[in-house]
């Protein structure tokens, strides 16, 4: 009986970024399957890492959700490091999750439409406040 593979970091973290942009964009995974003249359900495999992305693909992917290659990258872990590499990958991993949930889409889009710096700051510490209120006095 096969043994059943288990996707690389890089490749799940990666995923996680496509996602995540894919998310932040609001475009379904049809649509930018479309774009690349792909099944949706070939993103999804990209999305979940269990299939790699090439590079001439990642540069397709780039272009439709209109980021540098490098944004795939960023925050990945470190390969062979399972130490940092895992704990990095785990600190970062909720911020993914959080940001690609419908409330982490509909906050951002809004965030970065406020301009004003003293009113983002006010912003941010509302939320903390709210935050320890409820028992999470994480800052």
């Amino acid at each position: 009986m096969a043994e059943k593979k288990t996707p690389n970091p890089i490749d799940i973290h990666v995923g996680s970024r496509v996602r995540l942009r894919r998310t932040m964009k609001g475009m379904s995974q049809e649509k930018l399957g479309d774009a690349l003249g792909i099944t949706f359900q070939q993103i999804q495999k990209y999305e979940k890492g269990s299939n790699r992305i090439g590079a001439s693909r990642m540069q397709q992917i780039s272009e439709a959700l209109n980021v540098p290659v490098a944004f795939f990258f960023e925050d990945a872990p470190v390969p062979g490091n399972t130490v940092s590499g895992m704990a990095e990958a785990g600190a970062t991993s909720y911020v993914v999750d959080f940001l690609s949930s419908p409330e982490g889409i509909q906050l951002n889009r809004a965030f970065v439409r406020i301009s004003n710096p003293a009113i983002r700051r006010k912003i941010i510490d509302m939320v903390r406040v709210l935050a320890d209120e409820t028992g999470n006095p994480e800052t």
